[in-house]
């Protein structure tokens, strides 16, 4: 956060040279730059410095020192070319500080800290002094700043640091989120500050403003072009949009033509089964996925009025469907229908018996069995097996009990 006033452009001006060998240093730093030497690279930049006295080789030198956390030598190299008549006298004075600052000699920090302020009065300078404040934990003088620091210079992640400060040290929640929402309505999501807001929220359980922020960051990404970012928030969204209203997530989808997958395993959570069936044509089209034919084949047979009627059609969908998949619940569901339809019950019951063989347990299949035992008169098997789902479930199904029954007064 400090460093980034300070730091200077890597591609160093050539005026006149001030020594022999200066050219040949100066590449020789930057070689060691590019190499990510930081070590080499700042000595080489402090033997510019000292032959040329030349403010800008000592700022890259402090610059990679700091960087490297050599705290020590800011301080030292800072203090010892401290000179109110340089150009650069204000970055050296803040590197003095924060390098003062992250030796923790807090009280040295906050004397220098004034007189930066002092000299020179602007945003960074105000923030420098609020995070010195913050570390001597006098949050209220840190909070004093940081909005003198914001107010001076609007920034999200000066913000940020403000608000952490309210919501989090000064018990001011409230002042915090109001904080954040303005800037939001105002500026945008720029500096972390919906990320910042979304946290407040989600520690509140405030699912509206949790929905709220999130809308605002997923627009706002989309309207960039930021397809990662715009991606990551979506799915948070989605899943709060879903714990609050079903409707309102289908609604959202649709509206963004966003992840029809998702799209359609909600209508299917809210059976809206003709949605249903014309989001899996057009999946089914443009991707060919066979799995979505035996869907296709399943909602086409719930939602026909004249089951015989599309019977046919559908059994093709699943046998199709079944040349290439080995799925237990479609090898159940078409086994049933030729079971239940007498279209080919010896077919019916091979299907739910390989059903069985990956979900022995599964209820529902065993209950196609005994239909299917029933249907070929093998009335003794067909009452163990129907037996057995009645004990698991008893008889409050309609089709269920009419299985029982008959199966009972199988001979």
């Amino acid at each position: 956060m400090f460093l980034a006033s300070c730091v200077g452009t890597s591609n160093i001006p050539i005026n006149k040279k001030s020594f022999e060998q200066e050219d040949a240093y100066i590449l020789y730093a930057l070689e060691f730059e590019k190499n990510h030497d930081l070590e080499n690279a700042r000595q080489m930049y402090l033997k510019l410095f000292e032959q040329s006295n030349r403010y800008r080789y000592l700022k890259r030198y402090l610059v990679f020192s700091m960087q490297l956390k050599k705290f020590e030598d800011v301080e030292t190299y800072s203090e010892k070319y401290l000179d109110e008549d340089s150009k650069s006298y204000q970055d050296i004075l803040r590197f003095y500080t924060i390098s003062l600052l992250k030796l923790n000699k807090l009280d040295d920090s906050l004397k220098q800290g004034l007189l930066l302020l002092e000299k020179f009065n602007n945003s960074e300078n105000y923030e420098l002094l609020a995070n010195i404040y913050f570390e001597r934990q006098e949050y209220k003088k840190s909070e004093e700043y940081f909005e003198s620091a914001y107010v001076s210079n609007v920034s999200g992640e000066t913000l940020t640091n403000l608000v952490d400060i309210l919501y989090s040290y000064l018990d001011k929640k409230e002042k915090a989120i109001s904080y954040l929402e303005t800037h939001i309505r105002l500026y945008g999501c720029k500096g972390g500050v919906c990320s910042k807001l979304f946290s407040f929220y989600r520690e509140q359980r405030n699912i509206n403003g949790i929905i709220s922020v999130l809308k605002k960051a997923f627009y706002e990404y989309k309207k960039e072009d930021n397809e990662y970012a715009m991606n990551r928030t979506y799915k948070f969204l989605i899943s709060y949009l879903e714990q609050k209203d079903l409707d309102e997530a289908i609604t959202f989808l649709e509206k963004n033509d966003l992840d029809k997958y998702k799209l359609l395993s909600l209508y299917q959570k809210k059976d809206y089964k003709k949605k249903s069936l014309r989001l899996l044509y057009k999946l089914y089209k443009d991707t060919g996925n066979i799995d979505l034919l035996a869907q296709i084949a399943i909602l086409e047979f719930e939602m026909a009025k004249d089951k015989r009627k599309v019977l046919k059609e559908v059994i093709t969908k699943f046998e199709s469907a079944l040349m290439i998949l080995d799925n237990h619940i479609y090898q159940n569901f078409l086994g049933y229908l030729l079971i239940d339809y007498d279209v080919d019950v010896n077919k019916g019951l091979a299907l739910v018996k390989k059903a069985l063989e990956k979900a022995p347990n599964n209820v529902a299949y065993i209950d196609s069995l005994a239909w299917g035992l029933y249907k070929k008169k093998e009335c003794k098997k067909a009452y163990i097996q129907m037996k057995k789902v009645v004990d698991a479930i008893g008889l409050d199904e309609k089709e269920i009990k009419l299985h029982w029954n008959k199966i009972k007064e199988c001979k």
